[in-house]
């Protein structure tokens, strides 16, 4: 197959992260930066990269105290004539963090960067450089395209055990050399406290560490922020972060289980209520914290497409700030759904705009699988399928609007990945065995998690046919990292033939099932 290999980026990443090893914070530094500290700014938490695309990309990073943000890019890691980018001035307002978009980079190149943190009363006093290496989109077909993706760490009490080797499922995927990395949401576990030791079944300890963030469920800012601090204590997380960009999406856990727009909590646990104040936070966080395009904009969206050369755009989808709420979802008419009417416009159109061969559409949850939400002790769904076999209805109605809409307006090549259920399998949706029949076959498929809980399959809701080719999923609850089931998927596309490759796989990377899906189709 046709693919662009990279055969210096790891050689690289080893040099340039033992460069930095030396600023990786210990635990009690999960805090917010100490101003009694002195000498001159330091980077402990690492690089990121997001929304890369042919000619640009964002990187990101976190300071120990008030900086000016500067990144130097270069074609090769000796950073001769370097080419510079002055970024924003990183301060209490946004937790020290802050992005600096790059721009007119060239395509299908490996860039090399590092950033440098400038004291803001004297700009010659910067701290250590802190490196990474990214690959822009190519604009030839023929270059091809790789990624992975997974979502759900840190979940259901599982955190960072440095006795298991931290979130080791990022060295797998590493290995493969990916151009990113999707996250499907669930990038923290905001409503779900970390404990030093948790007693595993066969009479073993699983250990974590502990922050004080971590030690509650998160309310005040503060508490999110730390959230997010928390996983970057985590080297193979920050090594990964550093070669491989990302593309993020959010879901629940960003915020609490299975909110929705208007919820008043019931849960014991939290002193604030109001889950509209909470998301305000938590979104606030979740913006400073990663690398993401649109979240800067006046409108501050996470749905958004990102065009990653003539083979693929992936339109990642917010399934959770625009949906109505909770219910048994049975009602005959729904024009919010689990969308919004806006994203549902969006999503049309922007699909309908695509000239990609293969439009990915990256789900926060999945269409056919049931998602309970029993929180309230009510039979509520949290996704879109309710259970009840029959005509579409609820949030089944702006799924089916899309659907209908995908096959009349011939849109080829579209996919859906997800993550959310905590285990991992491959749906093919066929109008033959459907209650609505005006779509055309499409493929699902699900991987997760990265570091948290396993769970039992969910059960299928025939509304659109879905027949579940693979699964692998555990038969008891909540099975924790050291017993297995942690999975991500990889997506290959072949510059030569267009065919797009879905491996999902095992968190030491083994490969567990394999589709091949051709292009051009309309359906698969």
């Amino acid at each position: 197959m046709s693919h662009r290999s990279s055969p210096n980026r790891r050689s690289v990443l080893r040099g340039s992260l033992a460069a930095s090893a030396a600023l990786t914070l210990p635990t009690a530094l999960g805090s917010a930066p100490a101003f009694a500290l002195s000498g001159r700014p330091r980077a402990g938490w690492g690089v990121q990269t997001g929304d890369v695309t042919c000619d640009s990309g964002l990187v990101w990073v976190r300071s120990d105290r008030p900086a000016r943000m500067i990144v130097e890019t270069s074609a090769t890691e000796s950073f001769r004539k370097p080419r510079r980018f002055h970024g924003p001035l990183l301060g209490a307002g946004t937790d020290f963090t802050g992005t600096t978009r790059l721009r007119g980079l060239p395509s299908a190149e490996q860039i090399h960067y590092r950033v440098l943190l400038a004291d803001p009363d004297d700009p010659r006093r910067t701290g250590e450089p802190v490196t990474g290496t990214f690959r822009t989109a190519s604009a030839r077909r023929r270059d091809g395209v790789r990624f992975v993706w997974s979502g759900d760490l840190a979940g259901q009490g599982w955190g960072i055990n440095p006795d298991f080797g931290g979130y080791r499922i990022y060295n797998a995927m590493a290995a493969l050399d990916p151009d990113f990395f999707l996250c499907s949401g669930d990038n923290i576990y905001a409503d779900g406290p970390i404990s030093a030791s948790v007693a595993l079944p066969d009479g073993s300890t699983w250990r974590n560490i502990t922050t004080e963030e971590k030690s509650k469920v998160a309310e005040t800012l503060a508490e999110f922020r730390g959230n997010f601090r928390y996983n970057l204590l985590d080297d193979n997380l920050k090594r990964f972060n550093a070669q491989v960009p990302s593309i993020i999406q959010w879901d629940d856990h960003e915020v609490t289980n299975n909110w929705y727009p208007g919820e008043i909590l019931a849960d014991a646990r939290y002193t604030e209520k109001n889950v509209d104040v909470l998301a305000s936070r938590a979104r606030q966080a979740f913006s400073e914290y990663f690398p993401i395009s649109t979240l800067r904009r006046p409108d501050g969206r996470v749905y958004r497409v990102v065009n990653h050369g003539p083979l693929l755009d992936v339109f990642v989808l917010d399934m959770r700030t625009y949906r109505n709420a909770n219910s048994t979802d049975d009602q005959a008419t729904d024009a919010q759904g689990i969308l919004g009417a806006e994203q549902l416009r969006w999503l049309k159109r922007e699909l309908a705009r695509s000239r990609a061969v293969w439009k990915v559409i990256a789900s926060d949850m999945p269409l056919g699988l049931v998602v309970p939400d029993t929180g309230d002790g009510k039979p509520n769904v949290e996704a879109v399928a309710q259970g009840d076999p029959g005509a579409p209805l609820g949030r089944e109605l702006q799924i089916a609007e899309l659907l209908r809409f995908i096959k009349h307006r011939r849109i080829t090549g579209t996919v859906w990945l997800t993550a959310d259920v905590h285990y991992t399998s491959a749906q093919h949706y066929q109008p033959s065995r459907a209650a609505f029949t005006d779509f055309e076959p499409f493929w699902e498929f699900v991987s997760g998690p990265l570091n948290a809980g396993a769970f039992p399959a969910n059960t299928l809701d025939n509304t659109f046919g879905p027949d579940r080719v693979f699964i692998k999923a555990p038969t008891t609850a909540n099975v924790s990292p050291a017993g297995g089931y942690q999975f991500f998927g990889e997506v290959d596309i072949d510059g030569d033939s267009g065919e797009l490759t879905v491996r999902l796989r095992e968190s030491d990377g083994t490969v567990l099932f394999t589709q091949v899906l051709q292009p051009g189709r309309v359906g698969q």
